[in-house]
């Protein structure tokens, strides 16, 4: 049995749909760095992350969060995107999606906007900061006791992280703190976003 008699589907049909997701999105992160790794540095994958205020360039910000730079980088990101991830999707598969393309614009956009223009920002940080906001502030916005436990827990667990997002950090070819900021401005807004439209539809 995969459903139950009211037709919804079933825990282990879920956590399998769940586990294919997060688990799809983390093997092309590592399928593109291991591929990356056999390039000549002139056609290094990583020369599709975002260069700042590069118009040509500038839909480069739905690429870069699946590169990265090397595989310290890459395992850095590959934790705590799959747990915020799941965290988000304990309630809804949607609102993963959603925080995802949120993230992932609204970071972008603050790297392309703020970033130094000699850089070149990838990696999967700025997504893996808006989902942080959104599971924080989530809470917040619908009141209820589910979400408020969930934000203790990632709070005590990853709050130290939102020291990435002050200015501090540099480099070529690194994830900025413009993307933690931008990442976790995101999360906060897809929080509000999706708890309006759930209470528009009741």
């Amino acid at each position: 049995m995969l459903s139950n008699s009211k037709g919804q589907p079933s825990l282990a049909r879920t956590v399998k749909s769940q586990a294919t997701i997060l688990g799809g999105t983390v093997a092309s992160f590592w399928a593109l760095e291991i591929f990356d790794q056999f390039l000549p540095r002139s056609l290094s994958l990583d020369n599709w992350g975002i260069h700042p205020r590069d118009v040509h360039d500038l839909l480069n910000i739905f690429f870069a969060p699946f590169l990265h730079v090397g595989f310290a980088h890459l395992i850095a990101n590959t934790v705590p995107f799959v747990v915020l991830g799941w965290l988000i999707m304990v309630r809804s598969v949607r609102d993963f999606f959603l925080v995802s393309l949120i993230g992932i614009i609204v970071s972008g956009l603050g790297v392309w906007l703020f970033g130094d223009p000699n850089s070149v920002t990838v990696g999967a940080s700025g997504v893996i900061f808006s989902y942080l906001g959104f599971l924080l502030l989530r809470g917040y916005f619908d009141r209820s006791w589910q979400s408020i436990a969930i934000a203790l827990v990632v709070g005590f667990f990853f709050g130290g992280a939102l020291w990435g997002m002050l200015p501090v950090q540099t480099g070529i070819t690194m994830i900025s703190w413009q993307a933690h900021l931008f990442g976790f401005i995101g999360g906060v807004l897809a929080a509000w976003l999706l708890t309006s439209r759930r209470r528009t539809a009741y």
